[in-house]
């Protein structure tokens, strides 16, 4: 697809203060008329992004955009158009929301955005508008450690979290699951498994797929909410937005101390990568809580981290 062939959108996922996401419905006259979206419309020749969306939502919806931040960029190709939307969340605005243009419009819980019908290219922001920016990594050399660094992970505020504790007796690791998920239920907190530990009988909210287990998947795996997988190349991308995956991690980006050998991506080797999938990706090694900023603006969903959120 050629830069010059799309026609560039900015998008904004405008949050209220309930936390409910505001949606519009698209005029039947246009292209993919009659189908909800996220508001926004055309960046004009000699226009920044975030002028484009200030304008564009004054116009709309009438509230003016005071701060916003990059979530996601999609590009799509309809056959008849292509396009790139480049999706910011509106983190601060003034002003009444309202239908300036006569359109339908809706605040809606995140969690319900998937019963809309929505243009195709808006699928991944509907990921990216219900996943927060920050994925924590839980793990621990017993079953103590493992609680205690569960309780520092959901103290801190962070609300999505993956279990991938490798190195328990599955006894333990049976009962590590059950108390994690059941503290994780209580805080209204998100946990996905990775695919690599031998549990049985315990049902979390999602699967992680690890980079060996994605690879070995022909197909998404059946029964879970939430589905993401570990990436380290272009390749693993692609097969994991191929797999229809909710989210991926991509790492290393910085050294680390544990995988040394490993050459790091870097903030704009992460960035290439990402603009080459329409996926929600966190980034992933050698990164604190303070590099958030940095993923977003390189492209990021946001921060993964397993000792980031111990700290």
């Amino acid at each position: 697809m050629r830069s010059e062939s799309l026609l560039h959108v900015a998008v904004g996922v405008i949050r209220g203060g309930d936390g409910k996401i505001l949606i519009t419905e698209r005029a039947k006259h246009v292209h993919q008329g009659g189908l909800w979206e996220f508001p926004g419309g055309k960046v004009e020749s000699g226009e920044s992004v975030q002028d484009a969306l200030r304008r564009e939502l004054l116009e709309e919806i009438g509230i003016s955009v005071e701060a916003s931040a990059p979530l996601i960029k999609i590009k799509h190709d309809y056959g008849d158009r292509h396009v790139l939307l480049d999706v910011w969340n509106v983190t601060a605005f003034s002003g009444d929301a309202k239908p300036c243009e006569g359109q339908a419009m809706r605040w809606v819980v995140p969690d319900r955005l998937e019963t809309f019908s929505f243009p195709a290219a808006n699928r991944p922001i509907i990921k990216a508008a219900r996943l927060p920016a920050c994925y924590a990594i839980l793990e621990g050399r017993s079953v103590e450690e493992v609680l205690n660094n569960c309780q520092t992970i959901l103290q801190g505020g962070v609300r999505l979290m993956q279990l991938r504790v490798k190195s328990l007796p599955v006894d333990d690791l049976q009962q590590v699951v059950a108390e994690v998920l059941g503290e994780c239920r209580r805080q209204g907190a998100t946990l996905l498994i990775n695919s690599d530990l031998p549990v049985v009988g315990v049902r979390a909210d999602g699967i992680h797929l690890s980079s060996k287990g994605l690879l070995a998947c022909e197909a998404r795996p059946d029964g879970y909410a939430w589905v993401a997988a570990s990436c380290h190349n272009l390749a693993e991308l692609r097969h994991a937005e191929q797999l229809g995956v909710d989210f991926a991690v991509l790492a290393p980006v910085q050294t680390t101390a544990t995988h040394p050998e490993a050459v790091p991506l870097g903030w704009a080797g992460l960035t290439a990568l990402l603009e080459q999938v329409n996926l929600p990706v966190f980034a992933l090694g050698g990164l604190a809580v303070d590099d958030v900023d940095k993923a977003l603006a390189a492209g990021a969903q946001g921060l993964a981290g397993i000792s980031a959120f111990l700290r």
